[in-house]
């Protein structure tokens, strides 16, 4: 018997009716033969209800009284899904994060998992019941209950099939895979039959919500093979993978945007040699991630420094700067707001000159102006501004020809 992880979205969980669904979609694998382990987020807007109810409450609340509240979410849905699983004749438990032996790191809000112990889930597994795990969170060594941020559910997915060596790690959402642009606003984006983990990772770090970069981590690192697929429909969805199938002439392979990033610019830095590390350490060590970066001279031999953020992070960004302001040495700090980052992405660009300068062009024609730049093997970003994100993932997904994919059968890549 094969270990199938399945993940169940808020939206696939939505109602008792969904809850029904879901329960019958993990039936349906229990009876192939297989050991199911079910992770599941809190149902619909929950968390947004919890977050509001907060809110009415203090516009500061501790963040370890936040991590309490929010981790009720998960646990209405594990216990309704398993009575459900229970009431069709399988047996079934349900587990917090907690109970199911994942630890975190003590960082309330946005914590990392450091360490499973999946004896207990094992044991189950042994005795043929079916777990039902409640994603999103986790618990620290001292007993103090963690989340994992936004998309935390996807990573508490693919970091339990690692821990018990599963066959695959299916996530069902309200799309039925992962697709060459958002749907929602570019038009004639198209799915993908399938993704390298490089790909996704650089797709999920860059605003595509399908997956959390965390989760494609774990799974690229673990070998763990994944398939994004609809919780409602029973087409297949896209498989991600090390080894893909090859889209004929497909040298990018999806447009990516995220909006509300803000530009940091800190003046005149006396000591770059030492000052650099320092700002990024301290920013760091707050969970501030810090994207795009641009250094430049000024003619008093000074450095000036720029770099992308999100705008949530701006206020503890600006805090933590002005805090060693004397240490770090700079002038003074400022900021643009309502900026968005626009990218491309495709293991093709590796061998295919040029592609950068495509898309400059492109965005120039289109009176897009780039104001910061960042670039990997495999991808291509720039930060413009915020108006103009839709167009520019529009003009980018049509210049490279998305919506005309032809997928070749039975040809792979590395």
């Amino acid at each position: 018997m094969g270990i199938i992880v399945q993940k169940f979205g808020g939206t696939s969980v939505g109602s008792v009716e969904r809850i029904l669904n879901v329960a019958n979609r993990v039936v349906e694998e229990k009876e192939k033969g297989n050991h199911v382990v079910v992770v599941v987020s809190a149902m619909g807007k929950t968390t947004d209800t919890l977050v509001n109810l907060a809110k009415e409450i203090t516009a500061n609340p501790a963040k370890r009284e936040m991590d309490m509240l929010l981790t009720t979410g998960e646990q209405v849905t594990i216990s309704l899904l398993t009575m459900a699983l229970i009431e069709k004749g399988y047996e079934a438990i349900s587990y917090t994060g907690g109970q199911a032996g994942i630890q975190t790191e003590p960082h309330h809000g946005n914590a990392r998992i450091v360490h499973i112990d999946p004896v207990k889930i094992k044991n189950d597994l042994h005795n043929h019941r079916i777990v039902v795990v409640a994603g999103f969170q986790g618990i620290t060594e001292n007993r103090e209950v963690t989340t994992l941020g936004r998309g935390g559910s996807d990573t508490t997915a693919v970091a339990l099939a690692a821990a018990l060596g599963a066959d695959r790690c299916d996530i069902y959402t309200d799309v039925d895979g992962v697709y060459t642009s958002d749907p929602r606003f570019v038009k004639n984006a198209r799915k993908l039959g399938s993704v390298s983990y490089d790909e996704m990772l650089e797709l999920a770090n860059l605003g595509a919500g399908v997956l959390h970069p965390r989760a494609v981590e774990f799974a690229k690192n673990y070998h763990i093979p994944l398939e994004v697929r609809s919780s409602l429909q029973k087409d297949k969805g896209t498989i991600i993978e090390e080894e893909i199938t090859m889209e004929q002439g497909l040298i990018v392979r999806g447009v990516a945007f995220e909006d509300e990033i803000t530009r940091m610019t800190v003046f005149g830095i006396q000591n770059p040699m030492t000052s650099m590390s320092s700002i990024f350490s301290k920013l760091a060590r707050h969970h501030i991630n810090v994207d795009i970066i641009i250094q430049s001279q000024t003619e008093a031999n000074h450095t000036n420094l720029s770099f992308s953020i999100k705008h949530h992070d701006l206020q503890d960004a600006l805090g933590v700067l002005e805090k060693y302001r004397e240490e770090l040495g700079f002038t003074h700090i400022e900021h643009e707001s309502r900026l968005a980052k626009v990218s491309i992405v495709g293991s093709g660009m590796i061998s295919n000159p040029g592609v950068a300068a495509q898309m400059f062009d492109v965005l120039a024609s289109n009176d897009i102006i780039i104001k910061m730049v960042s670039t990997s093997e495999i991808k291509v970003s720039v930060v413009i501004d915020e108006d103009k994100m839709l167009n520019a993932a529009q003009v980018l997904h049509e210049t490279f020809q998305l919506d005309q994919i032809a997928e070749l059968e039975g040809i792979y890549i590395k």
